[in-house]
């Protein structure tokens, strides 16, 4: 069985500078994984380029044997990231951005069921029909959380998912990831926050100066 999520001698370089120097691990189904490292250590440039919104300069990433650039589209049905700062589009409101992302993964009845409790959990479902650029900068993070969970994905990516939370959000996430280990999802957060990585993960990596320490 291939690993839910494997990278081969992945590097970033500008010019003569490495970003992130080669690095090659997998993560198995089921597991948790917290990456830390100070602020400008390349965590983020490590979760892009796995997701394939940075072009790397070597290597490859793959889901479940689908290479990001051979196999993109199987590739990206079973991989989600959620980055620090979501992005959204101006003209639909938050209910939308979900109905959007559930269509665009065939997965209308999952919301049609879910979507009220998953919102509650969030503390989103009263702000349904508002625009993200209304929002709280951790009420839009939540957004980008539910928009992740209300499609079908293996690996999900998060950069920094307790930046912007409060107790109560960050309790909700704990709770959330916990469910995904349950469901045997393979999860990778980067963090600063030692006791979200005490609470859930079951390996720990760090990155330093663009190079990776722990895999």
């Amino acid at each position: 069985m291939q690993e839910p999520l494997s990278v081969t001698n992945l590097s970033k370089k500008y010019g003569e500078y490495y970003a992130l120097s080669p690095v090659s691990f997998s993560l198995q189904a089921g597991e948790v994984t917290a990456l830390g490292g100070p602020n400008g250590s390349g965590k983020t440039t490590l979760l892009t380029c796995i997701a394939g919104l940075t072009r790397f300069s070597s290597g490859s990433v793959k889901t479940s044997g689908f290479d990001l650039f051979e196999d993109e589209v199987e590739f990206r049905k079973r991989l989600v990231f959620v980055p620090d700062v979501p992005r959204y589009y101006i003209e639909l409101t938050a209910w939308e951005h979900l109905e959007f992302i559930a269509a665009a993964h065939n997965n209308q009845p999952y919301l049609a069921k879910n979507g009220q409790a998953l919102l509650e959990s969030l503390a989103l479902w009263e702000a349904r029909d508002l625009f993200p650029h209304n929002f709280s900068r951790g009420m839009r993070l939540k957004l980008a959380l539910a928009m992740a969970f209300v499609r079908p994905f293996e690996v999900l990516l998060l950069d920094e998912p307790t930046s912007a939370l409060d107790e109560a959000g960050i309790e909700i996430l704990v709770e959330r990831l916990k469910d995904c280990k349950r469901e045997n999802k393979t999860v990778l957060f980067s963090t600063h926050d030692q006791t979200l990585s005490e609470k859930l993960a079951d390996r720990k990596m760090s990155i330093t100066q663009g190079v990776m320490e722990g895999y």
